[in-house]
Order: C-alpha cells, then sequence, then structure tokens
C-alpha cells in the first residue's frame, strides 16, 4: 500500500482552508489537516469553519474539485474551565466534510481535569465516527509518551488515539523501542518533520523550532524511520513551519518540497515490509 500523505496546516498556516486543499492537490498530497478551532496565539489567522459559512463552503467545493480530503482537524486544546461541548460544532462539520481524527493536547497541569476531559472529548466524537487523538507537545501540560499513555489508559474510550509527533518523540527522548508497548490500534496516523539532533536547552528555543524552523525530513538529526517502523503503516502528516523557506519558496513550493523530502527519505529508509519486495 502506498505511504499517505496530508498537509498539515502550521506548514501552510496564512493559507485559507480551501486554498489549501488546492494547493495540497498540486503538492502531491493526499490529504490536508485544516486547523477548524483556532488557539488565538498572536497573529495566528482565525479559519472557524464551523461558525463561518463562506469558509465552509468554500472549502466543500475545494474538496469536491480537487478530490483532497480532509484527514484530521486540530485543535480541541484541554485547558482550565473547559467545557467539552464548546468543540461540537467543530467536530461535527469536520465529520460533515469526511474529517476522520481530532487532534487534542492538553495546556493544564491539572491531570485529573485532563482525563475526564479528553473522555468527554471522545464521548462527543464517537458518534460522529470520529477519534480523538492525543498530542503531547514537548512545551504543553501533558509531555512525553508515558504521560499521554497514561491519560489514553485512564480514559478508556474505544475512540483514543495517540498521536506522535517525531519532533516531540525527539525532544521528549522517546527510544523507538518505547513505541512497541503502545497498542497497535491506537496509531492512526503521525506528524512528520526533522529538526537538529540537539535538544534545545529552554522552552523557548523549543517553540521556536516548534513553531517556525523545522527542516525537512533527512536534513536534521532524528532518526525518523527508527520511530515510525516501529508503527503500522499510518499516514503522515506533515506539520513542517519553516518561516525561512516559506518566504523563500512560497506556501506551495514550501508544503510540495516538504513532501518530496519525505518521498526521497523513504526512499531510501524503506519500512521492513516494503525493503523484502524490491529484494
Amino acid at each position: 500500500m502506498a505511504q499517505q500523505y496530508s498537509l498539515a496546516h502550521l506548514t501552510v498556516l496564512g493559507v485559507p482552508p480551501a486554498e489549501m486543499a488546492r494547493k495540497a492537490r498540486r503538492a502531491g498530497y493526499d490529504f490536508i489537516s485544516p486547523r477548524f478551532i483556532p488557539i488565538g496565539s498572536a497573529g495566528e489567522p482565525r479559519y472557524a469553519v464551523a461558525e463561518d459559512k463562506a469558509l465552509k463552503r468554500d472549502l466543500k467545493r475545494a474538496l469536491d474539485e480537487t478530490g483532497i480530503g480532509i484527514h484530521d482537524v486540530e485543535l480541541a486544546r484541554i485547558v482550565d474551565g473547559l467545557d467539552a461541548r464548546t468543540y461540537l460544532p467543530a467536530f461535527e462539520v469536520a465529520a460533515e466534510l469526511g474529517a476522520r481524527r481530532i487532534i487534542s493536547s492538553a495546556w493544564t497541569n491539572d491531570r485529573a481535569f485532563v482525563v475526564d476531559t479528553y473522555a468527554a472529548l471522545c464521548d462527543l466524537a464517537k458518534p460522529l465516527g470520529l477519534t480523538v487523538d492525543f498530542e503531547f507537545p514537548s512545551f504543553s501540560g501533558v509531555t512525553g509518551l508515558g504521560a499521554a499513555v497514561s491519560v489514553l489508559r485512564e480514559a478508556a474510550r474505544e475512540n483514543c488515539g495517540i498521536m506522535v509527533d517525531t519532533l516531540y518523540l525527539a525532544y521528549s527522548r522517546v527510544r523507538p523501542e518505547e513505541l512497541d508497548a503502545i497498542p497497535r490500534e491506537w496509531f492512526h496516523f503521525a506528524h512528520l518533520c526533522d529538526a537538529p539532533a540537539e535538544v534545545p536547552e529552554t522552552t523557548e528555543d523549543m517553540i521556536a523550532i516548534a513553531r517556525s524552523a523545522r527542516l525537512y525530513p533527512g536534513e536534521g538529526g532524528i532518526d525518523l524511520a527508527a520511530y515510525l517502523n516501529r508503527m503500522p503503516r499510518i499516514p503522515y502528516s506533515i506539520e513542517l513551519p519553516n518561516d525561512e523557506r516559506v518566504a523563500e519558496f512560497g506556501y506551495e513550493e514550501h508544503a510540495r518540497r516538504c513532501v518530496q523530502a519525505a518521498k526521497r527519505y523513504f526512499g531510501r529508509h524503506p519500512r521492513a515490509e516494503d525493503a523484502l519486495l524490491r529484494a
């Protein structure tokens, strides 16, 4: 089965969802992973598709025209005082437009609240046919693979998922073999990017790389294949914001170079079953 790729919105955050679909098709992707739920950071464009009928109409038309699908939607952040039902309109529109997954992450240190709210998000998503895939950014309220796994185990929902980002695996110093203990059914997709081998010493430096200076696959020092080949074959959503590359190439060419670099990298580092087929 051919590897599938999705274009994550953070890679091209200045592009509205409809145009994102068109650029993704021309650049060689199978899906898009739009940000329907704004996180409110300074300068972030707002693409609240559940609230804006014109945005939704334009996106649906672009999906129909291009044949591109929506793989996952972000970001259902768990913050202090959140009522999970706040995200239901976005979940409903995501499901209506064909999405399969919702990304969630925690931005509070109240662990009991995180578990309860994550479980509530899963309960809202399940009737819509959506999984809720929990990510663990290295500067969030739940960091590290083990901490994320414990949230899923305590929530104990059938539509839970673990959303691993190669950057945060590296920043958390996760050993590839640690992924062997994760239930296979929790892996639905992964965020793909590269970065320098050295883990930044400060949170500020981590954030700077994560939000604006990730590298093309094979360009940095993360052993991507060592991580990803421990997982089932799943789609890779390329989340690779890089302000310098966007300034140099523009959004569409940057997106194209991302997926081309990924295909070259995995051509050099095939999965074991793919290598056997080639032999």
